[in-house]
């Protein structure tokens, strides 16, 4: 069994996760992609402080498939600079050996 990250991007709106979401884990760059929300962030952007409301998108997935799952949320991603940051993961063995083969596809 490989490392395990889980991926956190932000969207704008729950639509937008929702269907980045699905895209990643239809083409099983991803074997799980979790929407929550709404969070207001607070962020500097184009040189001040700004305020969004947000959805958050939270993707399980190997390491093998991380790059992939990368490149197509930033390239279907509405934002001009996405945040796409990865975490690797410990946990439940048969959690994460999931995770690794719904993946493999």
């Amino acid at each position: 069994m490989g490392e395990v990250f889980q991926v956190m991007v932000t969207t704008p709106s729950h639509d937008v996760a929702a269907q980045l979401g699905r895209q990643v884990v239809e083409r099983r760059l991803a074997a799980c992609a979790q929407v929550g929300g709404p969070v207001t962030s607070t962020y500097w952007w184009e040189g001040e402080v700004q305020e969004a409301t947000e959805w958050t998108l939270v993707y399980k997935t190997s390491a093998a498939r991380l790059g992939a799952l990368v490149e197509a949320v930033r390239d279907a991603h509405p934002y001009d600079t996405p945040e796409i940051v990865a975490t690797p993961v410990t946990g439940d063995s048969t959690y994460l050996a999931w995770v690794d083969a719904a993946t493999a596809g």
